[in-house]
């Protein structure tokens, strides 16, 4: 070792455990700044370099891209936020595994015919899955003059997310799910909305808290029928249409509704279901009609 202290290129790599190429690796790309030149025109690094060195090793064996290495090095960065976004990468890149490997379980699980549509069907799904498709279709479906409020809260509870730790059948729903979104909002099958609104908002304020109401009926463990949730349910429908609650209203708007039913909203709910253990919006308008109906056909 040179008398001030100054370190070769070998002497680095070979205090540090690791190659020549590394440590050049290092240096051209600014992690390792050389401390000057011998008079043959070979890199010599100062005596804070092999902690330097250790500090970059470690860093990349935890995956920090050498980018964020160089401005942690520079101090336009701290550990901390580093560590913060390589641990939300880490999130990231596991939930893509953890689809994937569910994914090829459902490759695996189908029956040979079944491959070649289940194959399409999940290759068009990003990964890790994204819910714009479901999301851009429920903006179509939507009626144009509801609030941002009611139609944040709307497709919030309407768009299922994919689940972190999915099974294969869980993956093939939302394979299913994202086509059918895809697919009626690209050829403009949105004429089917949920409900036809005169006054969105009061028909939406009204059915979403009639939604709630039904999440209780459901915890009580109370079947279809008579109560808070349908009254609610049947006045917000009311209400648009600028009438009041009757028996002739309610036999009406049964007909109504099973007039606007519509297969490819039928089968949204369906996958939906399938991926959520929680109550959808299907669910429970579903629920408010056959109690509906149960109420007409007693009347």
């Amino acid at each position: 070792m040179p008398a001030d202290g100054a370190l070769s290129i070998g002497d680095l790599a070979a205090g540090a455990g690791t190659t020549v190429k590394t440590v050049r690796f290092y240096s051209d790309r600014g992690l390792l700044p050389e401390a000057s030149r011998s008079g043959g025109g070979h890199r010599r690094y100062g005596p804070e370099a092999p902690a330097r060195l250790r500090t970059i090793r470690a860093l990349r064996s935890l995956g920090v891209p050498v980018p964020e290495i160089g401005r942690l090095l520079d101090r336009g960065d701290t550990l901390e936020a580093v560590v913060a976004r390589r641990l939300d990468d880490l999130g990231t890149e596991l939930a893509a595994l953890r689809w994937r490997e569910a994914a090829l379980r459902a490759l695996q699980d189908g029956a040979p015919e079944q491959l070649a549509e289940r194959l399409e069907l999940i290759g068009a799904v990003s990964v890790p899955p994204s819910t714009s498709a479901l999301a851009h279709y429920w903006r179509r479906v939507l009626p144009v003059r509801l609030s941002a409020r009611l139609r944040a809260a709307v497709t919030e509870r309407a768009v299922p997310q994919p689940s972190a730790d999915p099974t294969a059948d869980q993956v093939l729903a939302f394979a299913r799910i994202h086509a059918l979104a895809t697919a009626a909002t690209d050829r403009c099958l949105v004429s089917h909305r949920p409900v036809t609104a005169a006054h969105p908002d009061l028909l939406y304020d009204g059915l979403h808290e009639a939604y709630h109401l039904v999440d209780a009926a459901l915890r009580a463990g109370r079947a279809p029928g008579p109560g808070e949730a349908l009254d609610c349910y049947v006045a917000a429908h009311a209400r648009d249409g600028g009438t009041r609650d009757s028996p002739a209203f309610r036999r009406a708007l049964t007909v109504r509704l099973a007039a606007a039913d519509h297969p490819v909203m039928s089968r949204y709910w369906q996958l939906a279901g399938e991926l959520t253990p929680d109550l959808t919006l299907g669910g429970a308008d579903s629920w408010l009609r056959e109690a509906l109906t149960a109420s007409t056909a007693a009347g």
